[in-house]
């Protein structure tokens, strides 16, 4: 079957088997490398991307699912091919170590300020909690994305 969805803003037409998860089609077909596989369970979060604007396990759905839908990967954060500003304030904050799990957290941390502007931290905590990390301890990932929170409440359209 043909599947036909847009990925970071481009359309695209996948020749795709029933049973072919969409985290598949992303890394294999696209050569979006960036979602990652940890678990392929749905338990890790590293393979977090967003569909029609909420945070999404790809591992767990299959791609059929995704038809006329869209995608939005690690790499689509940044238009300009920069990094964004969480991606930044990661880096800054140390919150990326490894880097396996980065890609999921970046993603389910953007889900909930493109939905939640001003998260509370209660409201940072719950959108991650899907997400584990095994190096950084959760501190500076936490604090990064309120820091880019705190920053867009403070300076509406940057």
């Amino acid at each position: 079957m043909n599947l036909h969805l847009t990925v970071n803003g481009v359309a695209h037409e996948v020749a795709i088997v029933p049973t072919e998860r969409l985290l598949d089609v992303l890394r294999d077909r696209l050569g979006l490398t960036g979602t990652k596989e940890g678990c392929a369970e749905g338990e890790c979060g590293a393979c977090t991307v967003i569909v029609d604007g909420l945070a999404l396990n790809s591992c767990l759905m299959l791609a059929a699912q995704a038809e006329g839908r869209s995608v939005t990967t690690i790499e689509g954060l940044s238009a300009a091919g920069g990094l964004d500003a969480l991606q930044s304030e990661f880096i800054e904050r140390g919150a990326v170590q490894c880097g396996f799990c980065t890609p999921g957290m970046l993603m389910s941390a953007t889900a909930l300020l493109r939905t939640q502007p001003d998260p509370t931290p209660t409201d940072v905590r719950a959108a991650l909690a899907g997400n584990l990390c095994r190096c950084t301890g959760y501190s500076a990932i936490l604090d990064a994305v309120a820091s880019v929170a705190a920053r867009a409440v403070e300076q509406p359209g940057d």
